[in-house]
């Protein structure tokens, strides 16, 4: 009696532990049920378009896509000249850059749909897709972003940059701060069009 006793005690506390490390791990139950609903890449998710429509990341499968949280008041908001110039140099070679305003940070993205679209359209002739306004950190990120930031951190300001593959892989994170004519960037971006 005395053996079974200490093996349901082990057994009560391996169980324990190992819900612990689970919780630890995908940041408590509410995650965990989000974390099994993970898509496999990023071309299996979906969302919303800028107006509310349906959209499915699927319609991009095959192409390269740099991934950018965007705010219409920031001092980082002239990037728009320059995502728009990336997305329309590389485009014809299986490129796009994908927005998602958000309004994460000290409140810079506070317009409607229509007002984002408006601003974007008029003051930068941004033709690339934008998406719904997206919560892009912490435990209420949208799945886009909880699928961006498995492996890489989550954004710390707007304009973050992540470089998504042909088959919907996550390539790499680029700062706030890294303007689309980068450099470093382009080649990237280069280096993802010829893979």
């Amino acid at each position: 009696m005395k053996i079974l006793s200490v093996v349901a005690a082990v057994a009560l506390l391996v169980a324990g532990v190992a819900t612990f490390a689970y919780r630890s791990t995908v940041g408590g139950s509410v995650q965990a049920a989000q974390a099994e609903d993970v898509a496999a890449t990023f071309y299996d998710l979906e969302t919303h378009t800028l107006e509310g429509e349906d959209a499915e990341l699927a319609d991009w499968e095959g192409k390269v896509a740099l991934v950018v949280n965007v705010a219409s008041k920031c001092g980082l908001t002239p990037q728009y000249e320059g995502l728009e110039a990336l997305h329309k140099e590389f485009s014809e070679r299986g490129f796009t850059v994908l927005g998602f305003p958000s309004n994460d940070f000290m409140g810079q993205e506070p317009g409607t749909p229509e007002e984002i679209r408006t601003f974007c359209s008029e003051t930068y002739g941004v033709t690339f897709p934008m998406f719904e306004k997206s919560v892009v950190t912490g435990d209420t990120k949208s799945p886009v972003y909880q699928f961006l930031t498995r492996e890489l951190e989550e954004p710390t300001w707007n304009f973050t940059k992540y470089l998504v593959d042909r088959s919907g892989r996550v390539l790499y994170r680029f700062p706030p701060q890294t303007k689309p004519e980068d450099a470093e960037l382009r080649a990237k971006i280069e280096s993802a069009l010829a893979s």
